[in-house]
């Protein structure tokens, strides 16, 4: 069993054939996925409202970007990566050097991202 398995993990993608993939890649390494959320208004009451290990959050979803969200979580302690095909440079200042997933990844490079994240149980 790897260090993943059983991980609540926050999805945020409104584009459904990329959530999809990304469910599929949770679903591989054994994470439970919350969402996926496709509109700020749903990740919002997701990221304040349950019991997550980590999030991946896409930078630009429908209703805005997710650093509303990004905000929730680090308020809750919950680590991050944001999914963006953009470089550090189109992010707000608050969120450079967050740890990124650069659009399109593999499963190898999701796995890596979340297992740098999700301290260790």
């Amino acid at each position: 069993m790897n260090d993943l398995a059983n991980r609540r993990i926050l999805v945020v993608e409104d584009e459904v054939m990329i959530a999809m993939m990304i469910e599929g890649m949770l679903t591989d390494l054994g994470c439970e996925i919350v969402g996926p959320a496709s509109k700020l208004e749903d990740a919002i009451a997701l990221a304040a409202g349950e019991a997550l290990d980590a999030a991946l959050l896409d930078v630009t979803i429908r209703g805005g970007q997710v650093f509303p969200v990004a905000e929730i979580l680090r308020g809750r302690s919950i680590p991050f990566a944001l999914a963006s095909g953009y470089g550090d440079w189109a992010l707000p200042e608050a969120f450079q050097g967050s740890p990124r997933l650069q659009k399109p990844f593999t499963a190898a490079a999701l796995e890596a991202a979340l297992g740098a994240i999700c301290p260790p149980r």
